[in-house]
């Protein structure tokens, strides 16, 4: 055994040094990581062997308990979690296979669980086996999936159409419109020069497509100015916020456009390695990305002396994450690319200045490489005359929830709410979630406002809920998405979203009471005021908007006036009772 984790190890070793591959390769051969792995793998990379176990522990697509050879995971999203028609698919799966969530069954063959939101919300329900998407799916395909399983059937003779995954662009403009030579942006800088390549992004306008905003020409033109021994790009493709999948599409279709936006942003800040961090949950497209960094390669965009430009090079990784939310936050992302837990770094120093290996950084989204790639090929005029006075372009966004064309939308910023839901088919909408659960939830007499950063900033997407939707389950469900998410580091977060999913669950058990809406809300702004990074500080936004925008959803669910505690110590007694035959007045705590 040792021999074959060696040579596992040094092949995985040779294709990436990154941990995180060796670690998938380890887990892919043996379906787990063992203790004589984690010392073999600590060995090779030279690294202490609490650093790779820590790891291990912090990923949660890494096991040290044996997954079965078929590991199916349900997304548990709103928008493309495991209910269809008002049918729990993993409960029915689980009886045809005889397996309980979050087991693997006895003879190791087939493992089952629940999984956040692996970005197929514009396909309905949806799963992953073996890391592989299967979508919109219904109850007849679950049967097919277990009948197949049962028979050991490999994946390749599955039926092809179920690992067919739509982009489903619905709306295109300024970026989706891709309809000139693919050269004419890195052409284009040579003629502007580093410097005036800095201009033409500044000058446009263009502002970080992930949310928060900051000037991506700012950005480049710190980290060009820092000190360091090298600068080094990031892709952060790991877009985990429930209700986006923008870049999976992005990704899919527009692979060449963002390897030479950060071509060009390689040029601008004088950059001669870039990486891609992949999400884990689509590393089923690595293999295309693989193959579109090979064809640039072999057609003199990437490598050495870029388009015959003397003293140009610079080329591309690309590292897959392992399922861990928090890694969408750029420090955390940092920490991940380097190998370790994705803890969120105390800032400042901010990546421009001290990034991947403590050197200067960017770190910018798909969806923001690829604008630059459009503001050079057209101008920095052609760009800023789109949006508005602050928010200049456009903005692609993932749709999905209660409509009927959920999928990629692209607006000029400033377009309504009302707008994309009448493009999209929403009807009786009563709420829309900006941005996923981290961001703004608005009710029907906002549909007015406009997307961009003067009114309503949003990362890439829309979830639509109807009149008929439970906001309050929607909002549990979020709560659950960000205590499972925390990565744990700091007490607010680690302990309050927690303390806030708990809460939440008694108000949905019909056992709430004033007191406990008025603690929700308090625990609420402590988390949120008092987190250490992103995930902390917008975990309370559901639970506070829901408060401010539909009481009603709560207080309906309010049974009692008195204070309830959480624990029923005369219902816990019941067991006893029902054991002892006793029902008498002496077995009841009165």
């Amino acid at each position: 055994m040792t021999g074959l984790l060696r040579s596992v190890i040094s092949r995985a070793y040779a294709e990436s040094p990154n941990v995180l591959h060796v670690l998938y390769a380890l887990q892919r051969q043996f379906l787990h990581i063992s203790d004589e792995a984690v010392r073999e793998v600590a060995s090779h990379l030279e690294l202490p062997t609490s650093q790779v176990d820590a790891v291990i522990e912090f990923y949660s697509f890494f096991h040290r308990i044996p997954r079965g050879r078929y590991d199916i995971l349900f997304s548990n999203c709103t928008s493309c979690g495991y209910m269809a028609g008002g049918v729990n698919l993993m409960a029915v799966l689980g009886r045809q296979l005889e397996i309980v969530a979050g087991h693997t069954r006895g003879d190791g063959l087939v493992s089952m669980d629940q999984t956040s939101c692996i970005g197929m919300c514009d396909h309905g329900a949806a799963l992953l086996v073996n890391g592989i998407p299967i979508v919109s799916l219904d109850v007849a395909m679950i049967t097919r999936i277990a009948a197949l399983v049962e028979a050991a059937m490999p994946l390749e003779d599955w039926p092809a159409e179920w690992f067919h995954v739509e982009d489903n662009i619905r709306v295109n403009g300024l970026l989706l419109k891709d309809d000139l030579p693919e050269d004419i942006s890195l052409r284009a800088i040579f003629a502007h020069g580093a410097a005036g390549t800095l201009s033409e992004i500044i000058h446009s306008g263009l502002r970080g497509r992930g949310g928060a905003g900051f000037s991506t020409g700012m950005k480049w033109q710190l980290c060009r100015e820092a000190q360091g021994d090298a600068h080094y790009i990031v892709c952060n493709a790991d877009e985990g916020e429930p209700g986006t999948f923008k870049d999976r599409v992005l990704l899919h279709s527009y692979a060449d456009r963002l390897f030479e936006g950060m071509t060009v942003c390689a040029f601008a800040i004088g950059a001669k390695q870039g990486y891609l961090y992949l999400r884990g949950e689509y590393r089923y497209l690595l293999p295309h990305l693989q193959t579109v960094l090979s064809r640039r390669r072999e057609l003199g965009l990437l490598g050495g002396d870029i388009l015959g430009q003397p003293g140009f090079s610079f080329d591309i990784d690309i590292v897959v994450g392992a399922g861990a939310y928090i890694c969408g936050e750029e420090s955390a992302l940092i920490e991940s690319l380097e190998g370790k837990r994705g803890i969120p770094r105390v800032r400042p120093p901010f990546p421009v200045t001290h990034g991947y290996l403590g050197q200067p950084t960017v770190v910018n989204n798909v969806e923001t490489f690829i604008a630059a790639v459009h503001i050079l090929r057209r101008g920095s005029a052609w760009f800023k005359a789109v949006g508005t006075e602050k928010s200049a372009g456009s903005k692609i966004l993932s749709v999905s929830g209660d409509c009927a064309a959920p999928g990629i939308y692209e607006y000029p910023f400033g377009v309504t709410i009302r707008q994309v839901l009448d493009d999209c088919g929403a009807k009786n909408a009563q709420a829309v979630q900006v941005s996923g659960p981290s961001g703004t939830l608005i009710n029907s007499a906002e549909f007015d406002r406009k997307l961009g950063f003067d009114d309503l900033s949003t990362g890439g997407s829309l979830m639509i809920f109807n009149q008929a939707r439970d906001l309050l389950a929607v909002i549990v469900n979020f709560a659950h998405f960000f205590a499972h998410e925390s990565c744990g580091f700091c007490t607010p977060c680690r302990v309050g979203t927690v303390l806030l999913k708990n809460g939440l669950d008694k108000i949905a058990g019909g056992h709430g009471t004033r007191y406990d809406l008025d603690e929700m809300q308090r625990i609420a702004a402590l988390v949120k005021y008092r987190s250490h990074c992103g995930l902390g500080q917008t975990a309370a936004n559901p639970i506070l908007d829901g408060l401010q925008r539909f009481p009603q959803a709560f207080e309906q669910r309010l049974v009692h006036r008195d204070y309830e505690p959480h624990f029923d110590l005369d219902a816990a007694l019941e067991e006893a009772r029902q054991v002892s035959h006793r029902d008498d007045t002496a077995a009841h705590i009165e």
